[in-house]
């Protein structure tokens, strides 16, 4: 018997593709279906589309406003006969942790539910608990009155690797027990502070929120998270939460029903290759401190703005997001040291970490109507202006000179009126005259770096002379 040889390639490459079913019969029963009710609080009657529940869900997760819905207009004595039963909210997923009846979801599967209810696959359907939800991680934990349950098996995600089969069981569009399958496209990717993301492109959709992911031997690796979408539905791109950041949130909701992180008071940002050659740090790496909170623990332990922290109680910080993971997971109240790269050095620093709270609100940027001086100065492009003892304190800086006109390479990299120049190279800003000194013995060819603050921001701007 003879065969073509694209039918000898048909067969091996249907014998090289993986066979889901025996996974899917093993893990399946330990995935179950979240309904969540709320009190009706909007009108249909306002002139707003009809949309389905899964539709609904999807606008909410993604913070899309609904369109056409308006808050309706009545009086305390007109109440809507609505409101007193709880209407459905949307769907979602999730997987048991134990026998008991603890079961893992999406923090924004369960947010604002009046109930919530969780349906196994044999059809049971029992009334959920919430016992807490973390929003930073979008991470909770429900509790059902069952004993007896199939639960998971939890795998490592250290050994989880780029291009290794991974699928999906979860609820998409209310569609309970779907699977879907793909490979691991990426580990750790930064889209959120407290979580380095597994990037898959399983076919996830809303519903799915919630629902586990799982690799070839049948293990929980991460749950299914959110998508990249302009439509809404999936196009490709996935994320799921790691399980093991996802256990340690999960301990803490059930033992305190909250999550409790540590803090040192820092806005950071990446360090950028220009900046890091320019300042002789050498490779982009380590968090930039773009501003210190006054009094926080970093303030108190000599933090500035402008450094770059490398180091966090012996760990490396590679890119920042790994620090807030890090002081995240440090206790309050731990004493840690801090190596800082600072004008060319590295200084260590003793912090002592406290409890992060709710996010406190921005100052406003300090404005002001300066007089101009008539021309620009020196090489770089910059007239600049000495600041009273006033001004650094209204501004919080120990030293510096203000910008007041800019031309040329400053216009260019960026740098603009108001700004406020710390340091230029690896030399502290005191004066305008020594400022003008320090640019007098630039090498003019070369880039300068100046550290520069807008606002409560700092961050290292470089400026390309014009020859």
């Amino acid at each position: 018997m003879v065969l073509s040889l694209g039918g000898l390639h048909t067969v091996a490459h249907a014998q090289s593709l993986p066979d889901f079913t025996v996974l899917v019969e093993n893990v399946g029963g330990s995935v179950v279906n979240i309904r969540t009710t709320e009190r009706h609080r909007a009108a249909r009657g306002n002139g707003a589309p009809q949309m389905d529940e899964d539709m609904l869900e999807f606008f909410k997760r993604f913070g899309v406003p609904i369109p056409g819905q308006q808050s309706p207009k009545r009086t305390p004595q007109q109440p809507s006969p609505q409101e007193s039963e709880p209407q459905q909210r949307g769907v979602g997923s999730g997987f048991i942790l134990n026998a008991d009846g603890y079961v893992m979801t999406n923090a924004h599967v369960v947010e604002g539910a009046e109930e919530v209810f969780v349906t196994l696959t044999d059809q049971r359907e029992f009334k959920a608990r919430v016992i807490g939800a973390d929003k930073r991680t979008d991470v909770a934990v429900v509790k059902i009155e069952a004993t007896g349950l199939q639960a998971v098996r939890v795998g490592d995600v250290s050994r989880l690797k780029v291009g290794e089969w991974v699928i999906a069981i979860g609820s998409p569009f209310g569609l309970d027990n779907t699977v879907t399958a793909g490979i691991v496209s990426a580990k750790a990717r930064d889209t959120g502070d407290f979580l380095p993301f597994i990037q898959t492109d399983v076919a996830i959709n809303p519903g799915n929120s919630g629902g586990p992911l799982i690799n070839m031997r049948g293990e929980v690796v991460g749950i299914n998270s959110q998508i990249y979408s302009r439509s809404g539905n999936f196009i490709g791109i996935s994320f799921a939460i790691p399980i093991d950041e996802a256990i340690r949130v999960a301990d803490q909701l059930r033992s305190s029903g909250r999550v409790i992180r540590g803090r040192i008071g820092v806005q950071i940002d990446q360090v950028t290759k220009e900046v890091a050659e320019s300042i002789g740090l050498g490779k982009p790496s380590g968090a930039m401190v773009r501003s210190v909170e006054a009094g926080g623990p970093a303030d108190q332990a000599g933090v500035e703005a402008g450094d770059i922290i490398t180091r966090f109680d012996g760990r490396t910080i590679d890119k920042a997001g790994d620090l807030p993971r890090i002081v995240g997971s440090a206790k309050p109240g731990t004493k840690a040291t801090l190596e800082v790269f600072r004008r060319g050095a590295a200084k260590e620093l003793s912090v002592t970490v406290v409890e992060l709270e709710a996010e406190r609100p921005r100052s406003a940027p300090v404005e002001r109507n300066a007089p101009k001086p008539p021309a620009v100065i020196g090489l770089l492009g910059l007239a600049v202006s000495d600041l009273s003892d006033a001004q650094k304190t209204e501004l919080k800086v120990k030293n510096g000179v203000r910008v007041e006109a800019i031309e040329g390479a400053a216009a260019k990299a960026g740098i603009r009126e108001g700004d406020i120049i710390l340091s230029l190279d690896k030399t502290e800003i005191t004066s305008v005259k020594q400022f003008e000194a320090a640019i007098g013995k630039l090498d003019k060819p070369k880039s300068v770096t100046l550290l520069v603050k807008r606002g409560e921001w700092v961050n290292y701007i470089v400026i390309r002379p014009a020859r």
